[in-house]
């Protein structure tokens, strides 16, 4: 029974494997973080955005990233903040992390921010709440403030675009605005902005509310780079070899009896695999992980492709997400459903599928 649970356990907390994707995104903001966190002058920190769609582990890798950051920050100041005044706790935090609020206003993201640090909040108003923001990310040292789920915010709400226009008037604090959101593109967020093909970045107007926040702003306008955590694709060559080393990848920590070597890569599997979660990491997680679950009820050890079938992954009513805000994803049907949806097959008949960029569709294959 214990070493059941230690496997259970394992498959549970399965590690980050990094992707080409992950990648790029791991170039990118580890370089602009270091980048504005070495900046002795007083100018506006430029900013990151990351989307994507849902479950494709967009949380996970920039925690990661940040996390990593973090270590090598505080291992080179010896643990201390550098900034801290003789004689005062030394509370040294280089990375917050902040979730925006499902029904964001100014003073709910104000107080979820001052949360991070521990922070009272009580009988303070806006403009009280902004300055406790801006002393709070100085006194801690932090030099990137990370808001996920930014996408939450409805562009047609007032209060919304009040959250905005705060969010912006951050960037004067000197910290680094790291900004995670599904479909970021397409939210409304960008629609103030103006894309400058120059540089490849956003280009945003001043904020609104600097004036009425005591925030002196210093430039007139706030740069975002846009960059997105893909999901996997399975059309070139290059794609196809890139889902199958992250199966290895995931292959090579499970712990079941009966796992002989490509059980995640030999034959169909892969091609399988990326049927049934559309190349979303999260949605392959789930599915590993369920089904190494069951493989263990049922004393089968191995994960096969009849095995997989009976697993069922449903994302209705996931904690913590927003589904109006598309932080749940379409979860691709399984072999049984999908066979009643298009019809019994004749015997012997065989359905080959071609995958594009948006997914599996039925043809005649190669």
């Amino acid at each position: 029974m214990l070493y059941d649970l230690h496997r259970a356990a394992t498959h549970a907390n399965l590690p980050l494997i990094a992707t080409p994707m992950s990648r790029e995104v791991e170039q990118l903001l580890r370089g602009r973080i270091e980048s504005n966190a070495l900046k002795q002058k007083p100018t506006t920190r430029a900013g990151v955005m990351i989307t994507g769609g849902g479950y494709q582990g967009k949380t996970e890798t920039i925690c990661e990233i940040c996390a990593g950051f973090e270590d090598d920050w505080v291992e080179l100041h010896r643990y201390l903040n550098p900034a801290a005044l003789a004689g005062m706790r030394d509370m040294h935090a280089p990375v917050a992390y902040v979730q925006t609020p499902v029904t964001a206003k100014p003073k709910s993201t104000c107080k979820a921010i001052l949360n991070f640090f521990g922070a009272d909040t009580k009988n303070m108003d806006l403009p009280d709440l902004v300055r406790h923001v801006a002393a709070s990310l100085n006194d801690h040292g932090t030099k990137a403030l990370v808001l996920d789920d930014i996408t939450r915010l409805r562009m047609h709400r007032a209060d919304d675009q009040d959250v905005l226009d705060l969010i912006r008037a951050f960037m004067s604090m000197h910290v680094t605005l790291v900004l995670i959101g599904v479909d970021i593109p397409g939210s409304g967020l960008l629609r103030e902005g103006r894309h400058d093909p120059g540089t490849g970045q956003w280009v945003f107007p001043p904020s609104h509310n600097v004036k009425v926040h005591g925030l002196e702003p210093t430039q007139t306008e706030r740069r975002f780079d846009l960059i997105e955590l893909d999901r996997f694709r399975y059309t070139t060559d290059e794609q196809i070899t890139a889902w199958t080393a992250h199966l290895t990848g995931v292959e090579q920590h499970l712990r079941l009896m009966n796992a002989a070597p490509g059980m995640l890569t030999a034959g169909t599997m892969p091609e399988y695999l990326f049927r049934r979660t559309d190349g979303v990491v999260g949605l392959l997680e789930r599915l590993i992980e369920d089904g190494c679950r069951h493989a263990i009820t049922t004393s089968t050890e191995t994960l096969t492709e009849p095995l997989l079938d009976n697993i069922v992954v449903s994302l209705n009513g996931a904690p913590g997400r927003d589904a109006t805000a598309g932080e749940v994803p379409n979860v691709p049907a399984t072999a049984q459903k999908a066979a009643g949806q298009t019809g019994s097959k004749k015997p012997g008949q065989r359905r080959n599928t071609v995958f594009d960029d948006h997914g599996p569709a039925s043809g005649t294959g190669a």
